[in-house]
């Protein structure tokens, strides 16, 4: 059964307890930098995050990395890969995969494995934007009969069938070891529902969906799954050249999301299981 506890981390019923009220409900941060500390030393920690290259993929596996984890640093582009996780340090390898492909997701996580020995965190985060459809999508949102299906294809492949392969290769893995942690990327609900944003909005509410649908599944085992969101509009990729400045000012730094997903991967969120969490709501 769906809860909605106090905390307004909303999702499938917490196999131990709700995440502690000082971690889940502070004021919204005014755009920019986070200047908060790192929430848990994860020496030891090897993660996968995938849409690693840019954005708050990157931002997360800096996050990670700055914390002590080990992190691969995927994408579909292998110079990019590697040229991210040399620009992130000793602790980040790269590592080709495109998600919307099974044999590249099984090609990439077995390279994974290989290259850090297991893996204890996959952040499922890769996506493409709306401006994939609509380059304009901001300040001229066409409807949803003028997107190209190709296009459309494309963005639902890459967010929910990209989130489905991940995750499907990575948690027998963490199954077998006994214990592991799966973070999927999500959105505002305002977002999937907006006129104009089909179908990344589409695309976000079926990844909410379906890893709602794996928590489910997965309670009662040793491997724990959450939803991690930013909270609004971040300075990212997705967000296309010549939006008005107005605009481009309210957008969060994608570091919103390094204080979340360290914590979500260290040891205080141990038994923490099938909770929502809103990166810009968090505070330590």
């Amino acid at each position: 059964m769906l809860k909605t506890p106090r905390a307004r981390v909303v999702g499938p019923r917490s196999r131990s307890r709700l995440l502690p009220r000082e971690y889940a409900r502070a004021p919204r941060p005014s755009p920019g930098r986070s200047t908060l500390p790192p929430v848990a030393t994860l020496d030891g920690t090897r993660a996968l995050v995938t849409g690693a290259t840019s954005g708050l993929g990157r931002a997360m596996a800096e996050a990670l990395t700055g914390a002590g984890a080990r992190v691969a640093v995927t994408g579909r582009d292998p110079a990019r890969c590697e040229a991210v996780a040399a620009e992130l340090g000793e602790r980040a390898v790269g590592v080709a995969l495109d998600v919307r492909d099974p044999g590249s997701v099984r090609a990439g996580v077995d390279a994974v494995d290989a290259r850090l020995g297991g893996i204890d965190l996959l952040v499922s985060n890769a996506g493409i934007g709306q401006q994939t459809v609509n380059p304009r999508f901001l300040t001229d949102p066409a409807p949803f009969w003028e997107a190209a299906p190709d296009a459309f294809r494309d963005v639902v492949d890459t967010k929910i069938v990209g989130t489905f392969l991940a995750v499907r290769e990575v948690v027998p893995r963490m199954l077998a070891a006994g214990a592991g942690r799966v973070v999927v990327i999500s959105m505002n609900e305002s977002t999937m529902t907006r006129a104009g944003f089909a179908p990344y909005g589409p695309a976000g509410a079926g990844v909410e969906a379906l890893a709602r649908v794996m928590a489910a599944e997965l309670e009662g085992t040793p491997v724990t799954l959450n939803i991690l969101l930013p909270g609004g509009a971040t300075e990212t990729g997705m967000i296309p050249e010549g939006v008005p400045e107005e605009l481009r000012a309210g957008l969060l730094d994608p570091a919103v999301m390094g204080p979340p997903i360290v914590w979500l991967a260290g040891p205080a969120a141990d038994g923490v299981h099938g909770e929502r969490i809103v990166a810009t709501e968090f505070r330590r």
